[in-house]
This record gives structure tokens, sequence and C-alpha cells, in this order.
């Protein structure tokens, strides 16, 4: 069963977490996912402590960038199967149309881009951001997605983002 899923990952800037998700998901689910990111206020740019990070963790990153959420509400857009908000900000705002109604869920995680302090601290939250972001992803990719009804997809969706990151 060659059946690829597009995976969109929300968040109000787009510089970091969906960002994060992106790159993790295209790795972890190759070959069977296909992730985007967007945003609903879109920075503009990507953080660079997040470029940084999806580098040494050898990740593609020379097509990143931050993006509207409009882009994937447009003809010609990928159709979505998935759309999880990584943020809270984004999880309460009032999201475009998607086409063909996707499967949707909240995984919100703090903003690393948002923490204060020393850049060590800073980049520590990143990668927290990271691990948080790749435990989840991983759950989502192992599910036997073809073989759940719809119900039971949700309620599991719903659980991965319930499963609250510990704290640094």
């Amino acid at each position: 069963m060659g059946l690829v899923f597009n995976v969109l990952f929300l968040c109000t800037g787009n510089s970091a977490r969906s960002i994060l998700a992106e790159c993790i998901l295209n790795r972890e689910g190759k070959g069977k996912f296909i992730g985007y990111s967007a945003g609903s206020q879109p920075k503009g740019e990507v953080h660079p402590f997040a470029i940084d990070l999806l580098k040494k963790m050898n990740h593609p990153t020379d097509k990143l960038r931050s993006k509207s959420w409009e882009e994937f509400s447009q003809p010609g857009a990928p159709e979505l199967d998935f759309v999880f908000t990584v943020c809270d900000n984004a999880a309460a705002e009032v999201c475009p149309v998607w086409p063909g109604q996707p499967m949707t869920a909240h995984w919100g995680i703090p903003d690393p881009a948002a923490v204060e302090g020393t850049e060590p601290v800073r980049r520590l939250a990143f990668a927290d951001a990271y691990r948080h972001l790749s435990n989840r992803i991983s759950i989502f990719t192992s599910l036997p997605i073809q073989s759940l009804d719809k119900l039971s997809l949700q309620k599991r969706l719903d659980e991965i983002g319930r499963k609250m990151p510990e704290s640094a």
C-alpha cells in the first residue's frame, strides 16, 4: 500500500516548533508521510537556533521558510490528511477551512523562541522542543493508520497531544 499522508504542522510564527516538526516527520515518516509547516502570522524567517539545531541533527534546511497557512488552503496546495497545532495560540485561532477535511489534533509544546536567558539556556529550549516533537511524531508514525477507524484514530491523535512534555 503506497499511500502517502500529507501532514501540516501549524504555529503562530512558523519559525521554530512547526519547522522542527516538519523536518522530523519528513525524516521519520519518509515514504509514508510528507510534512509541511505554516503559521497564522508567519515571522518571515526561520529562527536561527532552529536552523542550527536541524543542521546538527543532519536535517536538510536549504528549502525551509516561514510561510502563511493560507498557502495550504489555496487551489493547487497539497491535499492535507492531518493538521496538528503545536502552539496554544494557533490552537485557539480560527483556522482556514482545509480542503478534504483533514483530521486535526493539538500537540502544543512550550515555545523555545520565547525562552529568555543565556544562549545555552535558549538553545536547550530548542533541543527540548525537538525531543518532545520527535517523541510525538515517532508515536504518530508508528500508528496503524490504515487499519484504524476514524474515531479510534482521532482518539489516538488526541492522546499523543495530551502527553505533556516533561520539564527540562
